[in-house]
């Protein structure tokens, strides 16, 4: 059997595109949210990619209430539609950034641990 240089393997493996479109929930869509996922969305279509919608609602203080709706309304009145999202899931949900909280608190321990990472002492004014 031929076998392939890795070079060559590389070049002939199409990568799968996966763009995603992150708008933080802190009011109505606007023109900038909506070029963002416009850019995004039609970069994947024309690569038979996946077009993913994250929800950034880690600013609790600026979030406002129905703006996650608003947003995905805005989305679909374009006629955007998503491959994964917080309405659809997917494979690598959750889709709204509070929900995984867990799993990145783990990965912190788990790098403090290996000595990778370290806490940090710094008041909130500093930061």
């Amino acid at each position: 059997m031929l076998e392939l240089p890795d070079m060559i393997v590389r070049r002939l493996m199409k990568p799968t595109i996966r763009t995603r479109f992150a708008p933080s929930p802190t009011g109505d869509p606007h023109v900038g949210n909506i070029r963002t996922a416009l850019f995004a969305w039609l970069f994947a279509r024309h690569n038979s990619g996946s077009f993913i919608l994250r929800i950034e609602d880690t600013d609790v203080a600026r979030s406002v209430e129905g703006a996650v709706e608003e947003i995905m309304g805005s989305l679909r009145w374009l006629g955007l539609d998503w491959d994964e999202g917080p309405d659809v899931g997917g494979d690598y949900g959750p889709y709204i950034q509070s929900e995984r909280l867990e799993l990145y608190q783990e990965a912190a321990r788990r790098l403090v641990e290996q000595g990778d990472a370290y806490y940090c002492y710094c008041s909130p004014e500093r930061l």
